[in-house]
């Protein structure tokens, strides 16, 4: 297989330089990675020139769309996927966390983007800040797609989820990608970027794939560009010394090197669902991908009483762990991605053996199933014992990224939060308790070291994601050592790829730029109602004016007695003496807002297909018997949701007779488009 570059929107294998890619299960030749030969500034302006207007065009739901196609027509054909990772030693186990789970994170921001996101191409950051007393001058933060380039530089332990990953964000945020892979793995990166260019479902310059060397890249780099990378924290340091990084202030968003903790708190005792519930994960990061995960265990802490009870329960579950070729059934671990990685990762343990002493596992000496081990790049599970971590420090420092842990016991849980942040940062921290309080003292030991906190017990046992494994809602990254970035997180990682820019004028003039509409912006009124125009007739601004209505104390009482909200501020004056929020017996909130529909609602059928739902909600000043209300209804914000109808979200002020605001919030509707001729 010859690996070529997906640039300008053609494949080109300039054939500067060939590197030979081998199997990690035989040791053959599989492919040949070309290299070097491309104009880096091209590809590079193709994204920004091409590929980024394309994105800016559409609208968030309309990427969300783009997404979940793309998810659909690589799961109708991952098989291909699968069948090549075996050659970098993955299981089908491993395959189901690298090929559908970078799948499922494209139809996570897909359903997101649906969701949490406006029909636009912008996002509004944050409510309007007055900024005068008169109501004249405001402000309002918005969020923009950057002008630039996502070029993502991806780690070769998960060549299909490390690109889909960052992918999906940078995409759905309306900005170009351009990846690259590591080398050793590059034949299944590549595979999968055939199939994302072949779907034509991408815009023309979206998307660019550069096999081995970057060259001259980085020197056309620009303010507007982000770097995602992901691997070892040498190379990290290396890429953000670079001048131009520097020099145009690049967002750089790393993840890298992390020494990651599983915790078992004093309470999880041996004979404990939650002792077994560690057991079980240690040894499974220790194996999947074997060990060769950003998120994997390299440092179990438990209490020194209950070491030596930890290891030999691990020792009985690794000896369970068959080794062998991936694409056997009987196979649980396959090799690490290759024999320079295999070397990497025993030097590593030599330099551990200076502090600890391997009690599980021997590289020298252990079965493997149908594979040569001269010629694969195989090892078997390697538990180390670290017997004083306080004075040590390599432990804390020296990642062997294979199936490689080190135990270490501590005394009391201070001493467990202090080892844990010896790590410098990391991913993730798993800690092994049923104790609330022990869970809240370690969040607030360790949490500001690590990104992710994940407490298992035996109410979660059965349905938890695991300790290693990184979830598109939630954050992946991490502080310190582990580079500071946050690749995932939902929506929030979309902020890497857009710029937050504070917006000031004139309540008008920030309503006609964003669309929405705000207090002190020009209202609009008609002498049709407002809920007999379609959606698309309907202008922000446009405003409804009820008549006014008295509350009555019959009101009250009725509501009271009808709902059974017999609350002692409704229903017993003597009971509000002196009360300091209310004068006397005051309406229900809930009254007021029954209320309120019935001063605006349009009763007849029109475009106004449904109420489903209102924001926001605030009961500003009590209502008492005998005051009349009267409500003022606007609309502030429309977001188009398909062919039939959109949602308009309408801003909504009960007042006084005497003008004073007695509650707020924002009604949400769908409105019917105007039927086609």
């Amino acid at each position: 297989m010859k690996l070529d570059s997906f640039v300008s929107g053609q494949w080109i294998s300039p054939g500067r330089d060939s590197i030979e890619v081998r199997s990690a299960v035989t040791g053959d030749v599989v492919a040949h990675a070309t290299s070097g030969g491309i104009d880096m500034r091209e590809t590079l302006a193709h994204a920004r020139n091409v590929g980024g207007k394309n994105l800016r065009r559409m609208t968030f739901h309309q990427r969300a769309d783009m997404l979940k196609k793309l998810a659909q027509y690589l799961t109708e054909r991952k098989d291909q996927l699968y069948k090549l990772s075996f050659q970098t030693g993955a299981t089908r186990t491993d395959n189901l966390i690298d090929v559908d789970g970078g799948i499922g994170t494209l139809f996570v921001y897909a359903s997101k983007g649906r969701r949490e996101l406006p029909n636009s191409a912008f996002m509004l950051d944050g409510t309007v800040e007055s900024l005068a007393k008169g109501g004249t001058f405001a402000g309002q933060h918005i969020l923009t797609s950057l002008q630039g380039v996502a070029l993502h530089i991806n780690a070769f332990n998960f060549p299909c989820w490390g690109m889909l990953e960052k992918l999906a964000p940078a995409l759905l945020a309306g900005v170009p990608v351009v990846t690259k892979p590591a080398t050793v793995t590059s034949y299944v990166a590549h595979a999968l970027a055939r199939m994302i260019a072949e779907s034509n479902i991408l815009p023309e310059g979206a998307f660019q794939f550069i096999v081995g060397t970057t060259d001259d890249l980085f020197d056309h780099l620009t303010c507007q560009d982000v770097v995602s990378f992901t691997g070892s924290a040498a190379t990290s340091e290396m890429l953000q010394r670079h001048p131009v990084i520097a020099r145009e202030a690049v967002r750089f968003v790393a993840e890298r090197d992390s020494l990651n903790a599983a915790i078992l708190a004093p309470d999880a005792k041996p004979g404990t669902p939650e002792f077994d519930l560690f057991i079980k994960e240690v040894a499974k990061e220790m194996t999947v991908k074997a060990g060769q995960k950003c998120t994997a265990i390299r440092r179990a802490l438990a209490p020194s009483a209950h070491v030596d009870t930890f290891i030999a329960a691990l020792r009985e579950r690794l000896a369970k762990v068959q080794v062998g070729n991936p694409e056997l059934e009987t196979v649980r671990m396959g090799p690490v991605v290759g024999l320079k990685q295999r070397r990497d990762v025993l030097s590593n343990v030599e330099k551990l053996k200076t502090e600890a002493q391997i009690v599980v596992g021997d590289p020298d000496n252990f079965q493997i199933e149908g594979a040569d081990r001269a010629r694969g790049a195989f090892l078997p599970p390697l538990l180390l014992h670290c017997a004083d971590p306080k004075n040590a420090k390599g432990v804390h420092e020296i990642e062997a990224f294979g199936p490689v842990c080190t135990v270490m016991g501590y005394d009391g849980l201070d001493q467990a939060i202090t080892l844990a942040n010896r790590g410098g940062g990391s991913l993730v921290a798993s800690v092994y308790t049923h104790d609330p309080r022990t869970a809240s003292e370690m969040v607030f030991g360790i949490g500001t070291f690590h990104g992710r906190l994940v407490f298992i017990d035996r109410d979660c046992g059965k349905e938890q994601t695991g300790h290693g494994s990184p979830m598109p809602q939630m954050t992946h990254g991490g502080p310190g050592r582990a580079g500071g970035g946050e690749e995932l997180g939902g929506v929030r990682s979309l902020g890497h790829y857009m710029q937050r820019t504070a917006l000031q004028g004139s309540p008008a003039m920030l309503a006609g730029i964003t669309g929405s509409w705000t207090r002190g912006a020009p209202v609009i009124e008609k002498d049709r109602h407002p809920f007999r125009y379609h959606f698309e007739d309907l202008g922000i601004g446009q405003t409804f004016l009820s008549k006014p209505r008295t509350v009555t104390l019959e009101d009250i009482e009725h509501f009271a007695h009808f709902t059974g909200d017999t609350f002692y501020a409704h229903m017993d004056e003597e009971a509000t003496k002196g009360h300091p929020f209310f004068p006397g017996r005051v309406a229900h909130g809930y009254l007021l807002l029954s209320f309120a529909a019935g001063l605006f609602v349009d009763p007849d059928p029109g475009p106004v297909l449904a109420n489903y739902g209102l924001d926001n909600l605030r009961f500003v000043k009590p209502i008492q018997p005998g005051e009349a209300i009267k409500v003022r209804l606007t609309a502030k914000e429309k977001s188009p949701r398909n062919k039939q109808y959109g949602e308009v979200r309408w801003d909504v002020e009960i007042t006084t007779d005497k003008g004073e605001t007695a509650a707020t919030y924002e009604l949400l509707t769908m409105n019917a488009v105007r039927p086609s001729a």
